[in-house]
């Protein structure tokens, strides 16, 4: 890929997607950002000087304008970040169909249809794809049964890229975040915060949710930005078909061990 790149993000008007966005228009490349809500888009545009694009990636028609948009007004696309994404609590006796079939449509088909009419604009340049996946696709959490298969298809899916087309110089590679400190995410932290009445709400539900985590925190949306940033980069040009944990450390740890990191003090004295 050219020094200056051509770089289409997916829900791009909030979170990681926007903190990529960020980014990826600081290093001087051309961004085109879309998502279903123009109000966060055009807010993230006019600070970036991104491009806007107001799409419903579920939508076959929305997709063949979005990435005809964005090759109009570049000449090219060279990097697909795949961002977008819902989730919907629910284990397996209790997750609706409804809301089972919208997390497979807009977590699932969605990146498979934007793949699918982007793919020639990637192959002619030899380009990159980044999905946001998340840490769910490889570790189970409770009522969380839609989600995690979501996200667990669309590594196949990334990897059968890499296999299928790599041959042709096409990338394609994931990361896996942990909790991460964005829009989507504090709505669960908030429903947490009520639950357990936490008195420092969302910061504190953060706080309970990560305190596991080797990093002791939750991430912030530029860190994982920088991890996509980077697989897009020819700097990570021999890199495909990877998957990229970007959460601390968390998948690093055995649960069963963490009772044993109990620091103990000596005693003082006689």
């Amino acid at each position: 890929m050219s020094d200056q790149r051509v770089v289409l993000v997916t829900g791009g008007g909030t979170g990681i997607g926007a903190a990529t966005a960020r980014l990826l228009r600081a290093a001087g490349h051309r961004v085109v950002i879309s998502g279903r809500r123009s109000e966060p888009l055009e807010r993230v545009a006019r600070e970036t000087g991104a491009l806007a694009q107001v799409s419903d990636a579920t939508d076959p028609d929305d997709v063949r304008t979005l990435v005809a948009a964005a090759v109009a007004a570049y000449g090219r696309l060279d990097g697909l970040v795949l961002n977008a994404g819902v989730g919907r609590p629910g284990a397996v006796g209790d997750v609706t169909l409804a809301d089972w079939e919208l997390v497979m449509r807009t977590n699932l088909t969605a990146p498979f249809l934007l793949l699918r009419e982007a793919l020639p604009h990637l192959l002619a340049a030899r380009g990159a794809v980044v999905a946001v996946a998340s840490v769910s696709a490889l570790r189970n959490g409770t009522a969380n049964a839609a989600y995690a298969t979501s996200k667990a298809a669309l590594l196949q899916l990334c990897g059968s890229l890499a296999v299928d087309y790599g041959h042709l110089g096409l990338r394609a590679n994931t990361v896996c975040p942990s909790w991460v400190r964005t829009e989507m995410a504090d709505r669960p932290m908030a429903r947490l915060a009520e639950a357990a009445q936490l008195a420092g709400g969302v910061t504190e539900a953060y706080r309970e949710a990560t305190r596991l985590t080797p990093a002791g925190r939750p991430g912030e949306p530029e860190e994982v930005a920088a991890a996509i940033d980077w697989l897009l980069s020819p700097a990570a040009s021999y890199v495909n078909g990877a998957v990229l944990t970007v959460d601390g450390g968390v998948t690093a740890l055995d649960p069963g061990t963490a009772a044993f990191g109990l620091r103990i003090e000596p005693r003082t004295g006689a």
